[in-house]
């Protein structure tokens, strides 16, 4: 069958071009793609979510499908729906179905049933679909739709879909649909959207569930995330990051009775991240340095590496090296991450009490590049240099707390030991982030 759409021209433009041309003002074509297993998309209106759903979906490298799970909002249909054959329609065009995946989920599960009433005039998953077309056209989807459930009840349906995944091979990302807290202030909306965010960050559903019920807070897809949480830890993801928070009053200027949107995805660790996390473990527990047994393309390669080190979201030990030193990536990583646990002059050595506590980024770094001015610089997207004579001071992009290029160049320059009037050098460069 084809399904329908059935908010078109309401939620989203009712013609191809016009949906187009919403879409391409909502995401962002020059943000750096990731690695995404899950994800947390809102589904209003594309005027109040679009712009936190485009800056979500504009992080992800895409795979050939997408599983679409929403909240059943109509109570139509069976309390766990899943689609297995035909297509959607949109004014984008028609997204098939993917039907092998699709049936293999269903065969997997103990609580899925084939059905297409809960999907008839649901919009929970429509309104995901367009902004997945006009990234990929020949995207396919498998579209699930969830009733409330106990938590075992949830967290078993997550289980079941990462195991059809990983049997077929497939790589997906598992998209849960969800909007925040309904119709309450401003204040009482962040707060209450606030503790249920940092749930879904420490990647714990049964802590996002208590909060939940035990606040009140009115999210309608908490159901999807919660199985999508359950399906993404089972196929790797270790990490989560709020992308974007925004609520209907940022949009309409009323703040009485707002609705809240969040972005969040959920990654897996990156073999560089783990190669660091050896790397640190290996020396401070046993003395060694840790040696990989082959290099993925990322750590063949030869770049200026640095390595950051966490600790319960605050900053551990950042240490790395402008350009190559070693004969890779790898080597540069191994050194730059020891480097950080026990040489960076602002902290103590780290130590083996510390390790399980701790998270690791890598950050490779692009050729620098001249600019003539701060007018060509961009806080999130580069990284500065600052150059006088044999002194340079360089600072990462997208850094917390630093939000103006005039601010990262200030912190350059004192942690180059340059004055803030002496003429200088700036550089610019990109960097590939690995969590």
């Amino acid at each position: 069958m084809i399904r329908q759409p059935a908010v078109a021209g309401q939620f989203y433009p009712g013609t191809a071009e016009e949906l187009r041309a919403a879409i391409d003002g909502l995401v962002d074509k020059e943000v750096v793609k990731e690695e995404v297993i899950g994800l947390v998309s809102p589904h209003a209106g594309y005027i109040y979510s679009g712009p936190v759903a485009g800056a979500t979906i504009s992080r992800i490298k895409f795979r050939d499908t997408f599983i679409v799970i929403g909240p059943n909002h109509t109570g139509m249909g069976k309390p766990f729906s899943i689609m297995t054959e035909g297509a959607w329609q949109t004014p984008l065009g028609e997204v098939a179905i993917d039907s092998e995946l699709a049936r293999q989920i269903r065969d997997d599960s103990s609580h899925l049933e084939e059905d297409t009433a809960a999907h008839q005039n649901e919009h929970s998953v429509e309104v995901q679909i367009p902004f997945l077309q006009y990234f990929k056209p020949d995207v396919k989807i498998v579209p699930i739709v969830l009733a409330s459930a106990s938590a075992d009840v949830l967290k078993e349906i997550g289980r079941e879909i990462a195991g059809a995944v990983s049997r077929l091979k497939r790589p997906v990302v598992i998209l849960a649909s969800s909007d925040m807290t309904h119709y309450e202030p401003q204040a009482a909306a962040a707060e209450k959207d606030r503790q249920a965010i940092g749930a879904i960050l420490d990647m714990d559903e049964d802590k996002l569930l208590e909060r939940v019920a035990g606040l009140g807070i009115s999210m309608c897809g908490y159901v999807p995330v919660v199985a999508m949480m359950a399906a993404a830890r089972e196929l790797g993801a270790g990490t989560a990051e709020l992308v974007k928070y925004q609520t209907s009053g940022d949009i309409s200027g009323d703040y009485g009775r707002v609705v809240g949107y969040a972005g969040i995805i959920l990654k897996g660790t990156s073999p560089l991240a783990e190669l660091a996390r050896k790397a640190v473990e290996g020396y401070i527990r046993y003395g060694k340095n840790y040696k990989p047994a082959e290099l993925t393309p990322e750590m063949a390669e030869k770049a200026g590496v640095f390595v950051c080190l966490k600790r319960s979201g605050q900053l551990r030990g950042c240490i790395g090296t402008f350009e190559p030193c070693r004969d890779n990536v790898a080597g540069e990583t191994v050194e730059n991450a020891i480097s950080s646990a026990t040489r960076d002059p602002r902290f103590p050595p780290v130590t083996p009490e510390e390790l399980d506590d701790l998270t690791y980024s890598v950050d490779i770094l692009g050729q620098p590049e001249p600019v003539a001015g701060i007018d060509q610089l961009d806080v999130k997207r580069y990284g500065v240099i600052v150059e006088a004579g044999p002194r340079r001071g360089l600072l990462l992009p997208d850094l917390e707390g630093v939000d103006s290029p005039q601010q990262q160049i200030a912190i350059c320059r004192q942690k180059a030991g340059i004055g803030p009037d002496e003429p200088v050098k700036l550089y610019r460069f990109e960097v590939r982030r690995y969590e």
